[in-house]
Formats: C-alpha cells, structure tokens, sequence
C-alpha cells in the first residue's frame, strides 16, 4: 500500500490532517528559514540523502553524476487553511492564492533545487537568490534554460555576476495549441510528477521549508523506484 503523502488521487487513504504540521531586479526580501528548531525538515540528511540518490540515477542512465545544464521553472499551488497568511499569495497570472514552488532540474527532470514562496513573489525574484546557490553546489554548471518569465535584467546579471548562460525558450506568437517546447519540457515533466503525490496537490504545510521537505521527499520516492526497477 502506498503512503498517503506520495499516493495518487484516486488513493482512499489521504489523510491530511494527520500530518505534522545585489540582485538585478528590485524585490522583498523572502526568508527560506521559517521557524525555530531543528527537525528533519531542516536537517542536512534530507538533501544529503536525495542528492545521493539523484547521483545515482545520473548514472544507471550513462550520464555524470554532477549535470552541468539545467531547466528553471515555478509552479503555484492552492494553499489550505492550514498555511498562514504572511507565506501566501495571489499570483495574478494564475488566478491562485497560495504558494510558488520554483524548482531547477538536470536534463533528465531529477531535482536539483527547490525553493516554496508565497505566489506573489516573481520568478526573476526567486531565481535572484536560487542561481548563486546552485552554482554553489553544482560547479559545472553553466547554461541554465528557462521560459519567457525570465528575461529582462537577471540574463545579463547571470552572465556578468555568475558566468553563467541563461537562455530564454519562448514559445512562437503563431503557435496555437498545445507544444511540446525544447529543454521546457523536461521541469513541466517533473512538475507533473510531483502532482501524482497527495501532498503536493495543494500547500498543505504550515511552514514553506516543510512544503521543500515534501517535495524532496516525492522526488527521492519516483528515483527509489527507479533504481529498484533496474535491479530486478
């Protein structure tokens, strides 16, 4: 039987009340250590143990462990009742109250990083703060691609300030309907994927660093399988 956290929709045994609870563009400041106290949420074994796991799919799949390209994107979700109201927003564009999950992945779709804000915070805003520590902890990168929220002055101050290439995939003015889009499709994909787990329907979670834990967790779940599946 699956865990109710990361079980798809149509699972019977969802219980979310049983849960524990100089940048180039001018933005408010947005805190990622929400709360006192250390738990796993926060500690470093979390990403430890999903980073080890992404290392080892990389490589069930012929690839380096460390990727030196990689996808940006962000995702608003409804938050529940349960969420405060100083770590939400309306996002405008989506018509959403609630929380922004902005995520980067490598090419196969695996996670690098995540940061939750409220859906008001831009996603020039969030990769402000989110570019400078992915380099810090994948060197090798250097090309980041991305869609057309973007553009604008973080292209250059990632290339001045970072050394590093941010590309702009823009989908065509003359395109109608639904494309698949170069490089973008891989972070829709993961997108989609963490959308099969309960949890992460919605923002469930009082703080936003228990939101990041949720969403490691699913992805460390999806690259457990993964590797199981290879071994039998």
């Amino acid at each position: 039987m699956q865990h109710w956290a990361t079980a798809p929709p149509s699972s019977t045994n969802y219980s979310p009340h049983k849960t524990p609870s100089t940048p180039p563009v001018s933005h408010r400041s947005w805190n990622p250590n929400r709360g006192a106290g250390q738990d796993v949420t926060r500690s470093c074994i979390r990403p430890e143990f999903h980073d080890r796991l992404c290392s080892r799919v990389r490589e069930s799949q012929g690839r380096e462990r460390e990727p030196t390209a990689a996808i940006v994107d962000s995702q608003s979700v409804k938050a529940a009742a349960s969420v405060p109201a100083r770590s939400r927003g309306f996002d405008g564009a989506k018509n959403i109250n609630g929380r922004k999950r902005h995520l980067i992945v490598d090419c196969l779709g695996l996670l690098l990083m995540v940061l939750v804000t409220p859906a008001d915070v831009t996603d020039r805003d969030a990769a402000c703060g989110m570019l400078p520590r992915l380099l810090a902890r994948h060197r090798k990168i250097r090309l980041v691609w991305a869609d057309g929220g973007y553009t604008g002055r973080l292209v250059d101050w990632a290339r001045n300030k970072l050394r590093l290439t941010l590309e702009i995939v823009k989908r065509s003015d003359n395109t109608r309907g639904f494309v698949v889009l170069p490089r973008r499709w891989c972070v829709e994909r993961t997108l989609a994927w963490l959308m099969r787990s309960r949890r992460l329907t919605r923002d469930y979670e009082t703080r936003p660093a228990t939101s990041e834990a949720v969403v490691h967790w699913s992805m460390a779940i999806l690259m457990g399988r993964r590797l199981a599946r290879r071994r039998t």
